[in-house]
């Protein structure tokens, strides 16, 4: 019922919202938004949360009559938090001329696969949770920044502040020296891992142990085992909480108790049910302040619950909802001009450059690579079985 009412499109097609915009009831035009996520799996709980956020800000648009004469749905696709589904997730999106914009995907390499799919259809993608930085920077995004994709944006921070704002907390406010460190090998993971080591060194602190797993694994006492005959004070993660909190679990039962920490593919409380009681004290960073104490993020969180979705809002919630009220601000620059929304998509990507508003999350507004301007991160710690804010700051280089 909650899914109908947000104007999520029925598999069979349907239509939208009842009333649409415009509000008198007459024959409106339609435009989708597509929402590409992991809608199955370990990663489902994050993915659905994106999907019920960009609902809710659709919902929301179309009640107010947003934009008169249209009606905005949204088509979710299940990327499986894999890129090659996640390709051709972003082909049948494409494919349809309904759709003008899309919000998602979660993970990093599933949006390097669907990055070139959108940007040959210029269609408009807004990412609430890709933190590799290469996705709008290029692959020297550390010594001669690059913008290969100008239909592709983002409302979250990358890890290269995600990275080194979780070196300074281990090395200034936890007083850890030592470290060893794990990824996962994939986009996210891998450069986590590297933006972290570089600050964490730089600062003075010793890399003892640098360590790969699969992601496929959920046996790891050969890594447990090499990175403890480096006597570290704390080990970082570099990936997602289907294999961290294992990790976490197994370490800790082998002996090497000391905490795990890893960026936001593992805040979730998902993660604390992985690792089990033995979590007490692990930590993690995710973008943003808490939205829990955001005074900008209330009426999000209170409508959210209002409208009954099944799953909780997760991790990229509010900026899945600021995605879409983003996407929404320039459709309503794009969509008055336009006869049909294929007919828009050129200049969706054009007005989405100058958008800026009050969020739920804060400020709004995106560089020139397309990276929200905002840099607020939050470091948590497990504490009696739930995360708990522990330091939030915005990074400064």
């Amino acid at each position: 019922m909650a899914l109908t009412a947000c104007g999520t499109r029925a598999e069979e097609g349907g239509g939208g919202a009842e009333g649409g915009a415009g509000g008198g009831g007459g024959e409106t035009k339609t435009a989708v938004i597509g929402v590409v996520a992991p809608l199955s799996g370990d990663l489902a709980p994050l993915g659905l949360g994106i999907q019920h956020s960009v609902e809710l800000a659709v919902q929301q648009a179309n009640e107010s009559g947003a934009i008169p004469g249209w009606t905005l749905e949204v088509q979710p696709e299940d990327d499986q938090a894999t890129p090659d589904v996640g390709r051709n997730a972003a082909t049948s999106l494409s494919s349809d001329a309904d759709v003008v914009a899309m919000v998602g995907p979660l993970n990093s390499s599933v949006g390097q696969a669907v990055q070139p799919v959108f940007d040959a259809a210029g269609i408009l993608q807004v990412s609430p949770a890709n933190t590799n930085p290469s996705l709008t920077r290029g692959a020297n995004f550390d010594t001669a920044p690059e913008r290969t994709y100008p239909t592709y944006f983002r409302t979250c921070t990358t890890d290269s502040i995600q990275g080194p704002f979780a070196a300074r907390y281990l090395y200034e406010t936890a007083g850890i020296t030592r470290i060893a460190t794990v990824h996962d090998k994939k986009a996210y993971g891998q450069g986590l891992v590297e933006a972290f080591s570089a600050e964490f060194e730089e600062l003075g602190g010793e890399i003892v142990a640098a360590e790969t797993i699969n992601p496929e694994d959920d046996n790891f006492s050969a890594v447990i085992t090499s990175v403890g005959s480096g006597d570290p004070e704390a080990l970082y993660y570099g990936g997602e909480y289907p294999q961290s909190g294992p990790l976490s679990q197994q370490m800790k039962a082998a002996g090497l108790d000391i905490p795990l920490m890893g960026g936001d593919g593992m805040y979730s409380p998902e993660y604390i049910e992985l690792a089990g009681e033995q979590s007490e004290g692990d930590l993690a960073t995710s973008v943003g302040a808490p939205v829990e104490d955001l005074p900008s993020a209330q009426q999000f969180v209170t409508d959210y619950e209002a409208a009954g979705f099944p799953d909780p809002y997760e991790a990229y919630g509010a900026y899945s909802y600021d995605a879409a009220q983003a996407v929404i601000e320039a459709l309503k620059v794009s969509l008055p001009e336009a006869e049909t929304a294929e007919d828009a998509r050129e200049a969706t990507v054009e007005a989405m450059a100058s958008v800026s508003f009050e969020g739920a999350t804060g400020p709004v507004a995106f560089d020139e690579f397309g990276d929200n301007t905002t840099r607020i991160l939050t470091a948590y710690k497990v504490e009696g079985g739930a995360w708990v804010a522990d330091q939030t700051d915005e990074f400064e280089d």
